[in-house]
């Protein structure tokens, strides 16, 4: 039988490259989204049938829900072979403002409590069967934290040590937990960004070059790796330094903007 992958927020940007990608290569799909409609459309515009696909609606902010879908994936396809958990937002917050803390509690429940709960029904199946590979989408945006963007980085760098512990405890397994940071990819969540994106990917390159990371259990990779060298550059920047370089950087659009 085909390998199956199951992939969160997969409706649109770096969720629908990564299902391209992997069904190009064999893979069947469980694509989860709240927006359900988007995915089938996408897949029936593929020719991708039934058979290759299955389409789960869920809420990856509510825990019951994402848990649900992956009970359901199991139930109707089988443990899957990877997960990945991409599913996130990225708002910018001013901790002056009232509102803006429930934007960072939001952000912090889908893209960490979001992400365990994605994980959580497919750690002990894959454990049993020995072999598995849980992936969590991070960002370089967890090195250092930026200006306005407090939210995500500190959700970002969350991702990050997260997935080290997972790692640590399901060392020896036979189960892979691998971290993927993307640097700038050509997303609706980098549209609207006031500031300059070095090195930025397409979604399908960017999935492109997770494919391979995925495929051998990579640990840790920074994309492009060009992102990875500035990232080690500005963690070991003093935090003077640090500051004065970001000061006046432009900021990550909050949700009234």
């Amino acid at each position: 039988m085909k390998p199956l992958i199951f992939i969160t927020g997969a409706s649109s940007g770096i969720g629908q490259a990564l299902a391209a990608r992997f069904h190009e290569s064999g893979y069947r799909l469980a694509l989860t989204a709240r927006r359900t409609a988007e995915i089938e459309s996408w897949a029936a515009g593929r020719g991708i049938g039934v058979g290759d696909a299955q389409v789960y609606g869920a809420d990856v902010a509510q825990v019951d829900s994402i848990v649900a879908a992956g009970r359901a994936c199991i139930e109707s396809q089988g443990v899957p072979d990877v997960v990945i958990a991409n599913a996130g937002i990225s708002v910018g917050i001013d901790t002056e403002d009232r509102g803006d803390l429930d934007v960072l509690a939001e952000t912090l429940a889908i893209n960490n409590v979001g992400l365990a709960a994605t994980f959580h029904p497919f750690v002990a199946p894959m454990r049993l069967r020995g072999s598995g590979r849980l992936v969590g989408i991070g960002s370089v945006a967890a090195i250092r934290g930026l200006p306005g963007h407090g939210a995500y980085c500190a959700s970002k760098a969350g991702v990050v040590a997260y997935c080290e512990s997972l790692r640590g405890e399901l060392r020896g397994s036979g189960v892979k937990v691998v971290t993927l940071c993307p640097g700038y990819v050509d997303t609706p969540l980098t549209q609207g960004n006031r500031y300059g994106m070095p090195f930025l990917l397409t979604p399908a390159e960017f999935a492109d070059r997770a494919f391979g990371a995925i495929e051998v259990g990579t640990s840790y990779r920074v994309i492009p790796w060009q992102m990875g060298v500035i990232a080690k550059l500005m963690r070991a920047l003093p935090n003077a330094l640090f500051d004065r370089a970001v000061q006046g950087r432009g900021r990550k659009k909050r949700r009234h903007e």
